[in-house]
């Protein structure tokens, strides 16, 4: 039977830059800001990395990572899994040092949109006798927003205020966060009368588009006790692929994505999770649209069926609440660089776990998640991460 990764890695150090329309920087000064200040983090030089793991959607090679962290010589591995890139590029350092492989490993993630003069993500390009009308993410996702409300009986207004809710949430989070793109609050005015993108989804319903990097060093638990007080412990690592079962399945209710179901049993099953309304302490979840937190909510237990909206205009996922969901501003506030966005979640979830957040700090942490969500309804590619502040 298949071990449980629950306390056999620590993170001692990470790192993120500023996300944001980063004009004056390139793909490797991104890296330099995040890789240093990982290592700053837990007083480490490049020579001390064994290996690497860099996520990240434009490239081939692990190249620029040695060539920005001064990583000379050593194995490095690029990875891409859509929107779970750097998550499964750190899930992938993590198992290295449990099978005892490595004793000290670097997991970055990266992406230069900006400058791409990309509006949302790349799509696959090519001919071919496909005449499906286009479907970009923020009509797949106001699709799915429709039929959640169809299925639960909501009118489209009332729906509409807990999407609003969820930016409105967000945003004030991100507010308090120098490390996000935007940097403002807003109003459930604001944000109900926003110009549409694709309904019922408006402007303050969809993420942007961003520049950013971030980095973890991993190590074991018996050397982590060396390095620092305050290391954390990965408690369960989830991660699934769809296989468009959903597309297939005349039955399926695109109301609910399997994949975050599997994904969080797994994780939630290593980290020993019962109940984890009650257990979590806070989350970061992949908000690319507000109708997608919603879902998220419920999805990973957070929420009963039908009732999300319920528990987010009652407050439950406020930086207050019973389980605060996306403490740092989420997608929402950050942006999505695709390859970076899974450990930018983890920063801050690492700083919260440490005490060091901020004015948005939870009191007295001890389980926070990371969930990344890539793909479309019906084919999605998840990853979710339990954090555990050490016993």
């Amino acid at each position: 039977m298949a071990e449980s990764i629950r306390d056999k890695v620590a993170v001692i150090g990470m790192g993120c830059t500023k996300f944001g329309e980063r004009w004056d920087k390139n793909q490797e000064d991104l890296m330099v800001e995040a890789v240093f200040e990982a290592l700053a983090d837990a007083g480490l030089e490049s020579k001390d990395i064994q290996a690497a793991w860099l996520g990240t959607t434009g490239g081939s090679t692990g190249q620029p990572l040695a060539q920005a962290a001064k990583l000379e010589y050593i194995p490095i591995t690029r990875v891409e899994n859509a929107c779970a890139t750097a998550a499964d590029a750190f899930r992938n350092a993590c198992y290295s040092v449990a099978a005892g492989v490595y004793d000290i490993v670097l997991a970055t993630g990266v992406e230069k949109l900006k400058d791409s003069g990309m509006t949302g993500l790349a799509g696959g390009g090519g001919g071919g006798t496909n005449i499906s009308p286009p479907t970009p993410p923020p009509v797949q996702f106001a699709l799915a927003a429709q039929r959640y409300a169809h299925q639960y009986g909501y009118k489209a207004e009332d729906l509409k205020k807990a999407l609003a809710r969820i930016a409105v949430k967000n945003h004030h989070n991100g507010s308090l966060n120098p490390k996000a793109h935007f940097q403002r609050e807003i109003t459930m005015e604001q944000a109900i009368t926003a110009p549409m993108i694709a309904y019922p989804l408006g402007l303050f319903d969809c993420c942007g588009v961003s520049d950013g990097s971030a980095a973890a060093i991993i190590t074991t638990p018996e050397l982590a006790k060396h390095f620092r007080q305050d290391y954390t412990l990965v408690k369960g690592l989830g991660l699934t692929v769809g296989g468009m079962q959903g597309r297939l399945q005349s039955q399926y209710d695109f109301v609910h994505f399997e994949e975050n179901t599997t994904a969080a049993r797994q994780a939630y099953q290593q980290a020993g999770v019962k109940n984890p309304l009650k257990e979590i302490d806070l989350a970061e979840v992949h908000d690319c649209f507000s109708i997608t937190e919603l879902i998220i909510c419920e999805d990973l237990g957070w929420a009963p069926r039908g009732k999300a909206p319920e528990y987010i205009l009652g407050g439950v996922f406020d930086l207050e609440g019973e389980l605060s969901v996306n403490p740092d501003g989420g997608l929402k506030c950050f942006g999505h660089p695709i390859g970076a966005s899974g450990l930018r979640m983890m920063y801050e979830v690492y700083k919260q776990l440490q005490g060091k957040a901020g004015p948005r700090q939870r009191k007295n942490p001890t389980l926070g998640l990371a969930h990344s969500l890539g793909g479309t309804p019906g084919s999605f590619t998840c990853a979710v991460t339990i954090f555990g502040a050490r016993d």
